[in-house]
């Protein structure tokens, strides 16, 4: 199926056509040519930026360079599309600069916005992308000196107001990532189709060992969850069906609520190709719409999507729906409490691009929002290096498929900006700016044991 990328704003916000061309002597026409203007405004043109502000990112960017082991190159270009970067290991990975000018440029108008941007435009590669990024998450507290700190206003911007997760603002900001395309994700994840990190035995692992990895993942959190015969099973977050499945098979009679309308028709069809429809229903829906009481509660990686704003809502939601005695078992992706309130307040390339509306908590905020809506957690377990795994199979898996994503209807912008994406992702597990928790709640009051 063709389908065309994610909905981007059609309005160049930071652009001046007039100032375009200023700094661009470097710039490969090829590579601009190869941008649409219209899916990809703010990449096809050069944003506006004063020669100071870009005199000074261009300061800021070589001196927080010069504090890591990276080496940087400018000109040049050896970015073979659809070939892995490595696997962010060990060694010394090289930054390659095709534009320094357009690079800085974009730098000193948006921040990391801007680095996100020039790398889809094609005026940065690097050797090894993965480890380049992970050099730079792993020193993020020492890049930039503390009295330049006070300037980083200068450069962020404020997430719009119409991703804010509002009911029809959940379903539009869900719409423009999971409903890109079911064949685009399948070409990438393993058959199970789990777009969420895996558990593995041992690593590193082999290709071969990720569904089985997924399903030890999901066996555990329905365990957290005390899933069984007859358990009365709420899921958030519906992905393409995998954990309805699983819980279905012990014997569960399974509710999942999904956003996303290509999710929600992909696991219907697979619950009645297992012949389970009888024990699995898949409702196109909010969670605070959802009605009922459920012995277990299960939710995978789907909190990074409700927005700081609607915490409250969605731990005050997760305790009217479980039943006395039951349990809710949560897969979250977590970040350091300081990161996450700057993070709160900012547009970023992620969410601009990639997740419109979301936001990774911390661990103090789960426990916070938590324990005000008399939740209790009584099992808390991490496991970023497996997510770092899963995100290296995923990545090299996208671009050995590059020529099948491109016949989908994405473009190179699109190819780039997802492979920033994954990668960027993987440096966050790989440096331990991210992890992933496996989370048990229970209500005050209830039964509690620990997973044994």
């Amino acid at each position: 199926m063709t389908i065309s990328p994610p909905s981007i704003p059609t309005a160049c916000t930071t652009c001046d056509s007039a100032s375009v061309g200023a700094d661009t002597d470097t710039r490969n026409e090829a590579d601009v040519a190869s941008v649409d203007p219209e899916r990809w405004p703010d990449v096809a043109r050069l944003p506006r930026s004063s020669a100071l502000r870009t005199a000074l990112a261009r300061r800021i960017v070589e001196n927080a360079l010069a504090k890591t082991p990276l080496r940087i190159r400018q000109g040049g270009r050896q970015h073979t599309e659809g070939s892995p970067h490595g696997d962010g290991g060990p060694g010394v990975a090289t930054l390659l600069l095709h534009d320094p000018a357009a690079f800085h440029r974009r730098i000193g108008a948006d921040g990391l916005i801007g680095f996100g941007e020039s790398y889809m435009a094609g005026e940065w590669d690097a050797d090894d992308l993965v480890a380049a990024l992970t050099m730079l998450a792993s020193r993020v507290d020492a890049l930039v000196p503390a009295p330049l700190r006070r300037l980083r206003g200068a450069w962020v911007h404020r997430r719009p107001a119409l991703e804010r997760n509002t009911l029809d603002g959940a379903r539009d900001n869900v719409r423009r990532h999971y409903d890109l395309s079911n064949d685009l994700f399948a070409l990438f994840l393993d058959p199970s189709l789990t777009y969420s990190s895996a558990l593995f035995t041992a690593l590193p692992a082999a290709h071969a060992d990720l569904t089985a990895a997924q399903h030890r993942k999901i066996d555990r959190l329905l365990d957290l969850a005390r899933v069984g015969p007859g358990t009365r099973l709420l899921e958030i977050g519906t992905g393409w069906g995998e954990l309805a499945l699983r819980a279905a098979d012990r014997g569960a009679e399974v509710l999942t609520v999904t956003l996303s309308a290509e999710q929600r028709d992909l696991a219907a069809r697979r619950i009645a190709a297992a012949g389970l429809t009888d024990r699995v229903t898949v409702e196109l829906g909010d969670y605070r719409q959802v009605r009922g009481s459920f012995d277990a509660v299960v939710s995978v990686e789907m909190i990074e999507a409700v927005g700081a704003e609607y915490w409250p809502v969605f731990f005050a939601t997760l305790r009217r729906l479980v039943a006395p005695g039951g349990s809710v078992a949560l897969q979250a992706i977590t970040m350091p409490h300081a990161g996450m309130l700057n993070t709160a307040r900012t547009h970023t390339w992620i969410s601009k691009y990639v997740f419109p509306g979301g936001l990774i908590p911390s661990r103090e905020a789960i426990a916070r929002e938590s324990a005000a809506a008399g939740l209790r957690i009584t099992d808390d377990a991490g496991y970023g290096e497996h997510y770092a795994e899963t995100l290296r199979l995923w990545r090299e898996e996208f671009l050995r498929q590059s020529e099948a994503v491109t016949a989908l209807g994405f473009d190179r912008a699109f190819r780039r900006m997802w492979e920033l994406y994954l990668a960027y992702s993987e440096a966050g597990f790989r440096s331990h700016y991210l992890d992933v928790r496996q989370i048990r709640l229970v209500a005050d009051g209830a039964l509690t044991g620990r997973l044994r």
